[in-house]
């Protein structure tokens, strides 16, 4: 990534007599976070890029020229996200309500990219299905990024698309862990509540900069870098990991909810 963008934000800061941590409290962001976008490796969410315009009265500079601002088909929220999925040497992801982006098949992208509010159309709606299956060539590396996949059984059971998308959605993800491309376990209904029912989780390890965590709800996602927090989050999902099926129970599940929904080998 050019860290043009870094260097500019570093001069200004510099030229205000702000220290990073005196930035970071204008801009209500941790100093880790101005220290990465600074180095080069992350990029502000819009709302961050605002709020750093607005502390460094930079007008609407940092906001207007994000790098890698996408074309409409990445959510602004999830874009700093994205881009450190595609730096990630470990993922794990934690799907509460439907399967995680990178893992999803055309057929269930479809469908949950079709239920947008407001209701997109065809060609748009084929826009972002396009992205979404880009996002997962990062899994055409037979080693890098390390996936793992916590999938609560919820998951499983929502037919979205219906019975014949759900079955191929659900052996597309077994393919992967028969390969070993990716380790999955399944968190059933028997367990009752655990400590991830709150949100989705996704957590990332890179080989150059601090891990980071990626949390998200209804038109909102926030790329979480606090080391505190993130060890936190990190632990919370190892205490989750810590009560799902076995790799193999996980996956002899997943074949007999396929079978439910009509998959025949």
């Amino acid at each position: 990534m050019s860290n043009t963008y870094g260097d500019w934000l570093k001069a200004q800061r510099e030229a205000a007599g702000l220290t990073q941590q005196e930035l970071a409290d204008a801009a209500i962001m941790t100093r880790s976070h101005i220290s990465h976008i600074e180095a080069g490796r992350r990029i502000p969410s819009e709302e961050d890029a605002r709020r750093l315009d607005q502390a460094l009265n930079t007008g609407n500079v940092l906001s207007s020229f994000l790098p890698g601002k996408n074309d409409g088909t990445i959510a602004n929220y999830f874009e700093p996200a994205r881009q450190l999925e595609q730096q990630a040497t470990m993922i794990r992801e934690f799907a509460l309500n439907f399967v995680p982006g990178i893992l999803q098949t055309e057929g269930y992208a479809r469908t949950v990219l079709g239920t947008a509010f407001p209701p997109r159309s065809d060609e748009e709606r084929d826009r972002h299905v396009v992205t979404r299956l880009e996002r997962a060539k990062i899994l055409s590396d037979p080693v890098t990024p390390v996936v793992w996949v916590l999938l609560d059984e919820g998951v499983l059971r929502r037919p979205v698309g219906g019975p014949e998308v759900m079955a191929e959605q659900i052996m597309h993800i077994v393919r992967l862990a028969e390969s070993r491309r990716v380790r999955v376990h399944v968190l059933p209904f028997a367990l009752g509540s655990h400590p991830l029912m709150q949100s989705m989780l996704t957590l990332m390890w890179f080989e150059d900069q601090p891990p980071a965590a990626y949390t998200e709800a209804i038109s909102i996602g926030k790329v979480q870098d606090s080391p505190a927090v993130v060890q936190r989050l990190q632990s919370v999902y190892d205490l989750a990991l810590s009560d799902a099926l076995p790799l193999e129970e996980s996956l002899a599940l997943m074949r007999a909810t396929a079978k439910e929904y009509g998959h025949h080998d």
